[in-house]
């Protein structure tokens, strides 16, 4: 069962097919050759993972990424981060870092990241005399501290599966994002010192940071609205991602006066596919999780990793290997859906805290976002600068060696993640 299970994946996987139909098509060969289970099964498992009242929030937060990110608060949040940065060396791609951890308080995707800050700022770096591939490793990366700042869809979607409150992992989620933009900055400055990338010292202009700090105040607001709605319990994380929405039209409608019928139009369309698309893999892995359950998969996978490796620091450093490939090669909500159920039991076994696992585990997968063969904004920030996928990941060494000294630490300092 398990062996069909795995091949049907992995050589779907193989021919390209969409993440969402491999599941469903790897979940139905499976029961089939159970001879035990009714296919009905999958229906009904599919059906159950909707109906759930937590799960409303990531529509209303794909929403109101979708209305705050497009329009003037796109333009005046990227001026506001050029200005901290660019001043410094290596500052015009460290635009790229503070901006995304600035659309990363709206957005909460890497993919909507990489593909709005790319664009907007690769043609202007590469102008400048930065090496093409250097822009889009750089832009690929920084795009992932999206993931890690509330909103966040990826801790949604673990909170799902492991039953850590929401509040918790946001909460937990605004130091590792803090500290990739930190450390992707200083990967910046010291590679420009080192290639001599161009720079131009330029004073620092306090009145022009006084009226743009003013103007990307909504959207530099909106992460601590939403934490403190969150730790105070003035809502649901359901409710807040609904006041969220009302927070960007506000902001559209009256603070900008930006907001029209058509970009209203468009952004729910926008946030309606992508709902679709997360939503199906949700479904799909619902059924996946209760095919290894009824396999007992995770409790074969505990005995096994407790008889061979038995060192907590050894498991937790085995996790870490499993979730850097896993990402590499499924996209990250998948991921995180497949592997909660595997590690969380592990998890409760060993005494590691489920909130520091799941910081963990989106760390370890959102490093698989700019990883090769299937890195999502590797090949956006590569296609939006025109260069080759391997001179990109070549020019990634840095970005990955920060990365990961990163996820060593909160993969042994309980007190980062811990409130």
């Amino acid at each position: 069962m398990i062996v069909v299970l795995i091949v049907t994946f992995f050589g779907l996987m193989f021919l390209a097919v969409p993440v969402g139909h491999v599941l469903v098509a790897a979940a139905s060969a499976s029961v089939l050759a159970s001879g035990a289970l009714p296919l009905m099964i999958v229906v009904q498992q599919m059906f159950q993972q909707t109906q759930s009242f937590p799960m409303l929030a990531l529509p209303f937060f794909i929403l109101a990424g979708s209305l705050m990110m497009s329009g003037r608060l796109g333009q005046k949040m990227i001026a506001f981060a050029t200005l901290l940065v660019q001043r410094y060396r290596g500052g015009l791609t460290s635009t790229s870092v503070v901006g995304s951890a600035v659309f990363g308080g709206v957005s909460g995707s890497a993919v909507a990241d990489a593909t709005a800050i790319g664009g907007m700022l690769i043609p202007w770096q590469k102008q400048q005399g930065y090496p093409p591939a250097y822009c889009a490793a750089n832009n690929a990366a920084a795009s992932t501290i999206a993931i890690l700042i509330p909103p966040s869809i990826p801790l949604i979607l673990y909170s799902l599966v492991s039953d850590v409150s929401v509040s918790a992992l946001f909460f937990a989620g605004v130091l590792p994002g803090l500290m990739l933009t930190a450390g992707f900055v200083v990967v910046n400055n010291v590679s420009a010192r080192l290639r001599g990338f161009p720079f131009e010292k330029i004073a620092f202009d306090w009145r022009q940071f006084r009226v743009l700090l003013l103007e990307a105040a909504p959207a530099l607001a909106m992460p601590l609205f939403i934490l403190l709605f969150l730790r105070f319990g003035v809502a649901t994380p359901t409710e807040v991602s609904v006041l969220a929405v009302l927070y960007a039209l506000a902001a559209g409608l009256f603070i900008y006066r930006d907001m029209t019928w058509s970009r209203f139009y468009h952004a729910v369309i926008a946030a309606g596919v992508a709902t679709g698309v997360v939503m199906l893999v949700i479904m799909a892995s619902a059924v996946i999780g209760w095919i290894m359950t009824y396999a007992q998969v995770p409790q074969t996978f505990s005995q096994w990793a407790l008889g061979a490796l038995k060192e907590p620091w050894l498991i937790v450093l085995a996790m870490n290997a499993i979730m850097l490939v896993a990402g590499m090669f499924i996209d990250l909500p998948a991921a995180i859906l497949l592997l909660g159920p595997i590690f969380v039991p592990l998890a409760r076994v060993i005494g590691f805290d489920l909130t520091q696992l799941g910081i963990v585990m989106v760390l370890n997968l959102a490093i698989g976002l700019y990883t090769p063969p299937v890195g999502t904004t590797l090949f956006i920030s590569a296609s939006v600068a025109r260069t080759k996928i391997i001179e990109t990941t070549k020019e990634l060494a840095p970005f990955y060696a920060m990365a990961l000294a990163i996820l060593l630490a909160f993969s042994y300092i309980p007190a980062l993640t811990l409130q």
